[in-house]
């Protein structure tokens, strides 16, 4: 599992930069010249214009399952918007504690609430949506020790379809692995076959390894990819067949584990978590949808890339844009016929209809293939009110807020001993920002 949030791991963090971030929050909330709110910070809600479509969608009625380290629920930003979940760990407490940090900043950005207060409250794009929490076991360790056996494709596959039984419509999985297995993909199937409409991160590798991850790549999945405050691709974003559309994922600001703690992240896990908030926003306005008819108005709003081009391989689709699905969402068409190909392509390889493809396009070309620029950016960002908050994103940054890093693939390999108290471990380099 390599899309981290955190310069933390297994609950180990910084003293320091904890006290710091509290401080920080404490003058927010007393001091005038601190006049700017947290809500003011998260600007890519104000480039979906999320005000506005709050007026006719806040995501209630629709439940995300939120595949992760687990969820704290007693957070006051997430304060009765957690249901009961499942549990796959062996670690100490359920589904509704997080072992990491990093499902909790995940569901708040699908569902916070703001309820921390005016000043310090931080907002999902789904405030009216619910989450289910399901944890999964700490992959990023170098030793296990928690105890569970299973590697992640089976942990996943368990999860998934845990997910398809419950009520949630929609599947956030903010993880990605190189590893893969008939198992899940069975499970992504499974959970299709129920009516679930499934997003995961395409890893955060994009300017080193840029391995095709799973279950981003899983033949069912919409695979996120990750953009900047001028809709470019991130450097760390992932890039190949396997990016079917892309969210915001550079400077996203919210509450985070502690309770008096605000956090800046990056890449694709957060990217993932917008673009499920946005199929719940869409979803709760038109209930009786289908997921393929959500997923089709998703895919058929989507800025385009100015290249002209139906998709490339670092924006694939375009950039979601929740504000014009709900205003003018077009023809959602059939609600039985998954809208991405290569799904149906998968599932006519086998009589009974089982995926059996390990990528999502066995016959695109090579991840390593060059891209040219404008596939790699350039989207036209008609949602609106970027420049506004550059200033102020800046200006939270430099005041000491932590910036929670994602963790190269197989990043355990590179810590020589085991992470203890107080000792951040190597998440590798924080790469960040926008392709030039």
């Amino acid at each position: 599992m390599t899309m981290r949030s955190r310069s933390r791991q297994a609950g180990w963090r910084s003293r320091a930069v904890s006290v710091a971030v509290g401080t920080l929050l404490a003058s927010l909330a007393v001091t005038p010249a601190h006049a700017d709110t947290v809500r003011e910070r998260q600007w890519y809600l104000d480039a979906m214009h999320a005000d506005e479509m709050w007026k006719s969608s806040t995501g209630k009625g629709i439940t995300v399952a939120v595949i992760d380290t687990g969820v704290q629920a007693d957070i006051p930003d997430l304060r009765g918007q957690v249901v009961a979940g499942k549990d796959f760990s062996k670690r100490a407490g359920d589904e509704r504690t997080d072992y990491d940090g990093h499902g909790t900043t995940m569901a708040v950005l699908i569902a916070g609430t703001g309820a921390k207060g005016a000043s310090t409250g931080s907002y999902g794009l789904a405030p009216g949506a619910k989450i289910t929490p399901i944890r999964i076991p700490g992959f990023m360790e170098r030793n296990r020790t928690d105890g569970n056996q299973d590697d992640f494709p089976t942990a996943a596959a368990k999860a998934i379809r845990f997910a398809a039984d419950s009520d949630a419509q929609i599947i956030s999985i903010s993880a990605a692995s190189t590893a893969n297995s008939q198992e899940l993909t069975e499970a992504v199937a499974y959970a299709l076959s129920k009516g679930k409409l499934i997003f995961a991160g395409v890893g955060n590798d994009g300017d080193t390894v840029n391995e095709i991850e799973y279950p981003a790549a899983t033949p069912g999945v919409v695979g996120v990819g990750a953009i900047d405050r001028n809709v470019k691709a991130t450097k760390e974003s992932e890039h190949g067949p396997q990016v079917d559309l892309v969210a915001p994922g550079e400077d996203i600001i919210s509450a985070c584990l502690g309770g008096t703690e605000l956090c800046n992240s990056h890449g694709t896990s957060d990217a993932t978590a917008l673009a499920s908030a946005s199929a719940a926003l869409i979803w709760s306005k038109h209930p009786n949808w289908t997921n393929n008819q959500v997923l089709r108005v998703m895919l058929n709003t989507a800025s385009k890339p100015t290249s002209g081009k139906k998709r490339t391989d670092y924006l694939g689709y375009g950039a979601i844009r929740p504000r014009i699905a709900l205003s003018d969402p077009g023809d959602p068409g059939p609600g039985d016929v998954y809208p991405l190909p290569d799904f149906k392509q998968a599932a006519s390889k086998t009589p009974n209809g089982s995926p059996t493809t390990s990528a999502k396009d066995d016959s695109s070309p090579p991840m390593s293939a060059s891209a040219s620029k404008s596939d790699r950016s350039s989207l036209p960002w008609i949602l609106g009110g970027v420049g506004a908050v550059v200033v102020a994103g800046g200006a939270l940054a430099a005041g000491g807020i932590r910036r929670r890093r994602r963790a190269a693939t197989m990043a355990q390999a590179h810590v020589a001993v085991p992470p203890g108290p107080g000792q951040t471990p190597w998440y590798g380099d924080s790469n960040y920002g926008g392709r030039p």
